[in-house]
């Protein structure tokens, strides 16, 4: 009870942000196509570059961004074949799945949460497996969105232009030349990260204005929430397993944070793609909420139950 507590001290400011920008939404004239593009090409690039200059650099550590991308990668896989099985009478829908399937909301809800449940050193191995997604948004799940509304060689360039691309590339150079960056800086731009937050909650709040019957699909949101809830922890269960047995690459503390990492809810990211390339951001936008509620629930009882398991 008290880490559910805990947790919701800690993040109902966040849906408190939802509410005001619903409200603000259903009395301002706001434009929300533009909201998206600087969150996706401004804000997030900031704060991507921030998080992983914190992070410390080793060979266990860095194959947590490698391991995530590749599980991030088989999610998408799967849940494109589940959706392709399923009737749709939007056919676009099995994408939409398959894209959200392999994503976690690691920005604004996994941060807050991990500082909430472990200590600070956690903060940059936390950061590396958010790398991974990262990568993984960027590139395969960004250029498949893309090619729904242009060609493969369009989707490739828009690939190459996205700045958090450019963010990990510069934070790699950086590290290669040995260059650091005054702590004065770096805390100025550290401001971004309410920003991020702010921005997220806010496309949540301003598509909940256009959300009706329609925007709910049964099949969908059962399909996503088994990705998210199901897919996920039992492909890191799967992990966490091999690791003990065989691998031994990890201790207690990076496995309770894979697990923890593995049941956040559906990424907020996924709204800014679906306003961007206009994929039904009203379907994406109440599966997001509903999930991020969820997991209030579901990540409590899994410290409780769970984690002990690691230990």
């Amino acid at each position: 009870m008290e880490i559910f507590l805990v947790l919701i001290a800690k993040l109902i400011p966040l849906y408190l942000v939802i509410v005001l920008w619903y409200l603000a939404r259903k009395h301002l004239d706001i434009d929300k196509q533009s909201i998206a593009r600087l969150l996706l090409y401004v804000v997030a690039p900031v704060v991507t570059f921030l998080w992983v200059y914190k992070a410390e650099l080793n060979l266990a550590s860095l194959s947590l961004p490698v391991l995530f991308f590749v599980l991030a990668c088989s999610l998408w896989l799967i849940f494109y074949f589940i959706g392709s099985k399923v009737y749709w009478a939007d056919n676009t829908l099995k994408n939409i799945l398959a894209f959200t399937a392999g994503s976690w909301n690691t920005g604004y809800f996994g941060i807050p949460v991990v500082l909430v449940l472990f200590w600070e050193e956690m903060f940059s191995l936390a950061i590396l497996s958010i790398l991974g997604f990262i990568l993984y948004e960027n590139t395969l799940w960004f250029f498949l969105v893309a090619k729904w509304n242009f060609s493969i060689k369009q989707a490739l360039y828009k690939v190459a232009k996205l700045p958090n691309i450019h963010a990990i590339i510069l934070w790699l150079a950086l590290n290669i030349w040995g260059v650091s960056i005054s702590d004065t800086f770096l805390d100025w731009f550290w401001s971004f990260k309410w920003a991020y937050s702010v921005f997220a909650m806010m496309l949540i709040g301003m598509w909940l204005v256009w959300i009706s019957a329609k925007s709910f699909d049964r099949a969908f949101s059962w399909l996503s929430f088994w990705a998210k809830f199901f897919g996920w922890p039992a492909l890191i269960g799967l992990v966490i397993y091999l690791d003990m047995q065989y691998l031994g690459l990890y201790n207690s503390d990076i496995y309770s944070l894979m697990f923890l990492m593995s049941i956040v809810p559906l990424a907020a990211n996924t709204i800014v793609l679906a306003v961007e390339f206009k994929t039904r951001p009203d379907m994406v936008t109440i599966n997001v909420l509903l999930s991020t509620l969820l997991a209030l629930l579901i990540i409590p009882l899994s410290v409780i139950f769970i984690f002990p398991l690691f230990w």
